[in-house]
């Protein structure tokens, strides 16, 4: 490991004990730091750092170069972060200065482990499928960023009346959800938005997507799993004139009429998962499953 990427959050900083013993660790061993611009100008801003860093600023000024992405904070971090990152295939390891952290696994106390597992290549890469949008006509706000680690997500604006969402699978009519909004989830997605709407979880491996609608007035409408090859088609008609699509945490408005479709983006997000954790360890942990006390002698 020679260079490696930095991003946090631009607006707070919530970890900056965690941020230079990173740093520290890092340098010790030689290893060239980049910082995310504006995470770095509000370090600098808060006398956090000791010298200076060279930047970046757009997923240009990235490449391939780079052995991999530090995320500092919780896993609304890294679905930014992976902006950055899009398909130049550098692994990304989370630690988590944020609340529940699916995805930023490496806890505040594990950052000298992490480094020292890292170095010592003790750790595994896993392939986290994205979701792709393409939109009849052309929403500009998705023309780079077209693409979404958790979900997809449609919904209602400014009203409380539901939206009718026609859904096709590979141009096969499946039905109208009459919701509040549709969510398509990945694998990564399932244990986010979705699982709030009572989705399924589904290993990061799977070659599934999730259909999960929100607050469904269809009683029989229950959430649905597809094959990741499937190219799914929307149409929304609602009581408003716009509805809103979010990618991850972005978010617009357009025109009701706008055609929506959702597939298989054709890059994957590399994420790195050290020689202690596993996914299943992290559902125990962060859903409390086995949480009984009939397991305690497990």
């Amino acid at each position: 490991m020679k260079k490696v990427a930095i991003y946090g959050q631009s607006y707070t900083i919530s970890a900056e004990k965690e941020i230079i013993l990173l740093l520290s660790e890092l340098e010790k061993n030689n290893i060239v730091v980049f910082f995310e611009q504006d995470f770095y100008n509000l370090l600098v801003e808060n006398n956090s750092l000791t010298k200076k860093y060279p930047t970046y600023s757009h997923f240009s000024d990235l490449s391939n170069s780079f052995d991999m992405l530090f995320s500092i904070g919780g896993d609304g971090t890294i679905l930014r972060a992976i902006t950055y990152i899009r398909d130049l295939d550098i692994p990304i390891l989370g630690i988590n200065t944020g609340r529940l952290g699916f995805l930023a696994t490496v806890q505040k106390d594990q950052i000298k482990e992490a480094v020292t597992l890292l170095l010592e290549k003790k750790y595994s890469i896993q392939e986290r499928t994205l979701l792709q949008v393409t939109t009849i006509p052309q929403v500009n706000e998705f023309t780079d960023l077209d693409f979404a680690l958790n979900e997809i997500t449609i919904a209602r604006r400014n009203t409380t009346s539901m939206i009718g969402v026609k859904t096709f699978l590979n141009d096969e009519y499946l039905t109208n959800y009459w919701a509040d909004g549709l969510i398509i989830a990945t694998p990564t997605g399932s244990t986010g938005y979705s699982l709030s709407c009572n989705g399924p979880v589904i290993l990061p491996n799977a070659k599934n997507f999730v259909i999960t609608p929100i607050a469904p007035h269809n009683l029989n409408a229950r959430p649905m799993v597809i094959p990741d090859n499937t190219c799914i088609n929307l149409e929304v008609s609602a009581r408003e004139k716009d509805f809103l699509i979010s990618l991850d945490s972005r978010i617009t408005t357009v025109p009701q009429g706008t055609k929506i479709k959702i597939q298989k983006a054709n890059f994957t997000i590399k994420s790195i998962l050290l020689e202690d954790q596993s996914h299943l360890k992290t559902l125990r942990v962060k859903l409390l499953w086995g949480e009984d006390t009939r397991n305690e002698s497990l």
